[in-house]
């Protein structure tokens, strides 16, 4: 991979490869909200059902590698796509199949932001043990852009990560293993500032927000995710993106509605604040 990411003729199209989420604050869901509401258009294909709330999922559902495969090739080989964002991809046989679908489609080229789902904020396991094999092997190569949080880049890496300095060394660890860039999201480590660590084989890029207190974090990492592959989708180079969508989902975590009982849903919708209940219908 390269850092030139950005396609020839943005048009802002994100096919989404992820998991559904009942609660409607991660997965599937929230991609399609943090898309919409940067600008994107986003199309999907599920991997998995799950029953989940905001204390915690109670079922998976995998879906078949041969429906994930024709939902992409419906996508690809009709509307198209200007990015690709990976989500809970729970087998290493679906990752393969996800693979060989987007490679069937002429998709090679289109960059690929990969979060590396592993563990709902839950605290539920959402992969089996051949997915992170095949995640360091296989998607991080393809991956124009992979986003772990530290637990992630802990178990991608191998390495122990508990300041900056270990952040960076896990981005450049995942370079090496052929990720074409890393973010190292810094929302489970200490201190009063979130720090997340770009790391490109161009340099390496801090972005430094203050750490929000709040049990409404659910479908973080999925947000940040969707919301660089929007930006990039619609021309903005990665670190651009980056810091953009960090933006975004700083905003959205501050006005979080305090849904549920758990770890609650963030605010997708910030940048759409007029209210179309209150607006006079037109006549005629």
């Amino acid at each position: 991979m390269t850092d030139d990411f950005g396609p020839e003729h943005p048009r802002g199209r994100v096919l989404v490869i992820a998991g559904s989420d009942s609660s409607g604050g991660a997965g599937i869901q929230a991609d399609i909200k943090t898309v919409t509401a940067l600008g994107g258009y986003a199309a999907t294909a599920i991997t998995a059902v799950t029953v989940q709330s905001t204390e915690g999922v109670s079922a998976v559902h995998p879906v078949p590698a041969d429906v994930i495969q024709g939902q992409i090739g419906a996508v690809l080989g009709d509307i198209g796509a200007d990015c690709i964002k990976t989500g809970m991809i729970a087998s290493a046989g679906v990752l393969d199949a996800v693979l060989q679908a987007i490679a069937e489609q002429g998709g090679q080229t289109i960059p690929l932001i990969a979060d590396p789902v592993m563990v709902a904020a839950s605290g539920a396991r959402l992969v089996d043990d051949s997915a992170l094999e095949a995640m360091k092997t296989r998607l991080l190569p393809r991956a124009a852009l992979v986003t772990p949080n530290i637990p992630e880049a802990e178990a991608l890496t191998g390495l122990t990560i508990s300041d900056i300095d270990d952040q960076r060394a896990a981005g450049e660890a995942m370079l090496k293993q052929g990720a074409g860039a890393a973010l190292v999201k810094g929302g489970h480590g200490e201190g009063a500032d979130v720090i997340d660590i770009l790391v490109t084989r161009k340099g390496v890029r801090l972005f430094t927000r203050p750490r929000l207190k709040t049990r409404h974090t659910h479908g973080t990492g999925c947000t940040l995710a969707s919301g660089i592959a929007a930006l990039m989708a619609q021309g903005l180079p990665l670190d651009r993106a980056v810091e953009a969508a960090g933006d975004y989902l700083h905003e959205a975590i501050r006005q979080a509605p305090g849904l549920g009982k758990g770890s609650g849903p963030v605010h997708h919708g910030w940048t759409v604040q007029r209210s179309f209940a209150s607006a006079p219908l037109r006549e005629g």
